[in-house]
């Protein structure tokens, strides 16, 4: 033991051994844990599944603190005696992982849109197996106590059976269709979104007023004009009385004489400009809304890639962006244009990744009607009957968004992601589920039979955020599985706030769903990480921070309970790398705290000779100073217990952090030195069980934050029969 201590800390030479044994210990396996006696058989569970990281990079600070916060729950639950599993996996990740090796490609000097589709997966697969070894390896570096033997891939074979099973399921129950509807465009990658993938820019640009006939609408995007049949106005907007709903009205416009039709609907703003506008049923979904209403036609304008089409004229096959102050300049020699509003501040949605405008377009696609599930998920929410929203506002936001939801389009046309089973008829475009692959000509119906037509394989992918808001009961082998009986529903799922909307209410409509019961209790969402000045980390500011550059200079302990210090749930935190340099420090003083200890009841302190003495937990023959000094240590456990039920992590550790420091080392230890060297045999004793006593407490409440140096110092106590720290009992 005395050897241990004669030199400081050095996490460089701790963590993975003890890494190491843990896993190899079965610690992280709950079959394990009670097979060797580390859990009892009747425990009850604690389950986390954990949030599937991109397997296309490498891990970055919110990972990081994922996995801490994670991680601090199971490792207490364990400690508890519950029976943990925290269940790891990894996410092929649809589109961000296709961005990533499309940027492979272009340094290669190659494009995706000329490799086979069927080799390019082949190559994206190989890519990403290499990456999630990679990843498998830092996650452990984090010090995450899951059970990887357990672990899943959103690719693996059984996940994507769960996958087509909800698809077929929800065909069935008429919750499914083929349609096409308006959908998020990017013409640089040539997909359709979801609005997670959406960025939202505030621009300042020109609004151009134009004379259409006797109105004047308004308009940013005078490209989209060139389809522009119908006007509409709010019937109850008293300046367009005069006009009745179906009149046609004849006026020149871009490109020459058209026919226009008044419409009038309650989805126009009357405050807003003239309180007329023409409307754009293709390329808008306020737009399509209307002409859905009202059985408009609706006709393209810009294609796939952002050009002009036919309709526009001299304009045809022109790029959106060039062609804009060309219209313009035609309308102005027109005299349609009435005036230009230089300074117009406006929302436009980008593609988060290429910065491309999002272009709407109406499109065949897969959607999942909504509102049933959202109901069912809305009346367990208002019932209290079953999540726990911490913090609690996200409960009122997720009620709001699923009041208001709409239709899911789930079809993404990338290579890279689960194919969607499903077949497309060549002449009525109609979509079939189609498991098994078996069905070959179109069963549709209408007033003149059966179709008939061939039917093709759909070529798109399923959205990543389908397959993922199944992953709490697909990973765990819904629905026979052992693991499925005994470990659903889960009770914590962690994540970020932003994200609440895309994934986690998502998980609860397909998991009550598909399985008749929410997918967790309770749902804890951390808030960004940020740089030390308070800004979102981004590559173009060079503000990014590595978990694994702070992990290796610092040690994971002071990276983890540097994460956790001061950190809300569902507020945001500035990290400095001087914060996790202090918490170096302290990941040192618990060293030497150990040393003097330890030290103490082994042998010397001061000119008194001590005999070696165990740790006696049903010590009684306190001191009266001692006596005060338990009861303290007993309301402190007691308090921490129920700030770790609460899961108010960010106070336990900063209250072990005072004690540790403040009060044992800066007090108790220096009034100790005194008593040890002392010629009192009952105080020294007292004493000495105290301190022992304390070390293992803080020995204990600091393991989940900070689990190698607590499990390396608690590898020298002298104790009978102990087990390695992460299976002990909790303090309380």
């Amino acid at each position: 033991m005395k050897e241990k201590f004669n030199k400081p800390y050095n996490p460089k030479e701790t963590e993975e051994r003890i890494y190491q044994m843990w896993q190899d210990g079965g610690y992280f396996n709950p079959d394990t844990s009670i097979k060797e006696g580390y859990t009892k058989p009747d425990a009850k569970p604690f389950t986390i599944i954990m949030p599937p990281t991109n397997a296309n990079g490498s891990l970055h600070a919110g990972h990081g603190l994922v996995m801490t916060i994670e991680d601090i729950m199971v490792r207490y639950k364990r400690m508890r005696g519950y029976r943990t599993l925290w269940l790891p996996g990894l996410d092929h990740a649809g589109f961000e992982t296709q961005v990533v090796y499309e940027k492979k490609l272009e340094k290669e000097g190659r494009t995706r849109f000329d490799i086979e589709p069927k080799k390019l997966y082949e190559e994206i697969l190989d890519f990403t197996l290499t990456n999630s070894s990679n990843i498998k390896s830092q996650i452990k570096k984090m010090g995450a106590s899951c059970d990887w033997s357990r672990e899943k891939f959103t690719l693996d074979e059984d996940v994507v059976k769960v996958v087509y099973g909800t698809f077929k399921k929800l065909s069935d129950d008429g919750l499914l269709y083929r349609g096409k509807r308006i959908v998020s465009w990017c013409s640089k990658h040539q997909t359709a979104f979801s609005d997670l993938e959406i960025k939202d820019e505030e621009r300042v640009e020109p609004f151009y007023f134009l004379k259409y006939g006797p109105f004047v609408i308004g308009t940013s995007r005078p490209e989209t004009k060139f389809g522009d049949k119908y006007v509409v106005m709010h019937p109850d907007d008293t300046r367009y009385s005069a006009y009745k709903h179906g009149q046609k009205i004849e006026l020149e416009w871009i490109n020459g004489p058209i026919t226009a039709t008044i419409i009038k609907d309650e989805a126009i703003d009357m405050a807003f400009g003239t309180g007329v506008m023409t409307i754009t049923p293709w390329h808008d979904p306020v737009d399509f809304a209307i002409a859905e209403r009202h059985g408009l036609d609706k006709e393209q304008v810009i294609d796939d890639h952002g050009k002009l089409l036919p309709i526009a004229g001299e304009f045809a096959g022109i790029h959106i962006k060039k062609a804009r102050p060309l219209i313009i300049e035609k309308l102005q020699s027109k005299g349609l244009v009435d005036k230009v509003d230089e300074a117009y501040k406006h929302v436009v949605r980008t593609c988060y990744k290429c910065g491309t405008v999002i272009e709407p377009q109406i499109r065949s696609q897969w959607f999942v009607k909504m509102k049933p599930l959202a109901d069912n998920v809305l009346e367990k929410i208002k019932a209290k009957d079953g999540i726990n929203y911490i913090p609690e506002h996200y409960e009122k936001i997720t009620i709001h968004w699923l009041e208001n939801i709409m239709d899911w389009n789930i079809s993404r046309q990338i290579v890279w992601g689960i194919p969607i089973p499903a077949k497309i008829c060549t002449n009525c475009g109609s979509g079939f589920v189609d498991l098994e692959n078996k069905m070959t000509t179109c069963p549709h119906k209408d007033a003149d039979g059966v179709c008939g037509a061939t039917l093709v394989k759909d070529n798109d992918t399923f959205d990543t955020w389908f397959s993922s808001s199944q992953w709490p009961f697909a990973a765990l082998g819904f629905p026979n599985s052992e693991d499925f009986k005994n470990y659903y529903p889960t009770d914590v799922m962690e994540t970020a706030g932003e994200i609440i909307f895309f994934w986690v209410t998502r998980m609860l409509m397909l998991g009550l769903y598909m399985t008749g019961k929410l997918p967790f209790s309770t749902v804890y969402l951390h808030g960004l990480v940020l740089d030390a000045k308070g800004q979102k980390m981004s590559k173009s500011k060079g503000n990014v921070i590595n978990p694994l550059d702070l992990t290796e200079k610092y040690g994971t302990d002071a990276f983890r309970i540097g994460l956790i210090v001061g950190n809300t749930p569902g507020t945001s935190l500035a990290l400095s790398e001087n914060k996790i340099s202090a918490y170096k420090n302290f990941a040192n003083k618990l060293w030497n705290i150990s040393r003097f200890i330890l030290a103490d009841t082994a042998g010397p302190a001061g000119d008194v000779k001590l005999e070696p003495i165990s740790f006696d937990p049903h010590f009684k023959a306190w001191t009266e100073q001692d006596a005060l000094r338990v009861k303290e240590l007993h309301a402190l456990a007691k308090e921490i217990t129920k700030e770790m039920d609460e899961f108010k992590f960010y106070i336990v550790a900063e209250k072990m952090y005072h004690y540790a420091w403040h009060e044992l080392a800066d007090k108790i230890i220096e009034e100790s030195k005194a008593i040890l060297s002392g010629s009192d045999d009952v105080a020294r004793l007292s004493r000495r069980q105290f301190l022992l006593l304390a070390l293992i407490t803080i020995l204990k409440s600091l393991h989940p934050f900070m689990p190698f140096v607590t499990e390396e110092i608690w590898s020298a106590l002298p104790m009978e029969k102990k087990i390695r720290l992460i299976a002990e009992s909790w303090v309380a």
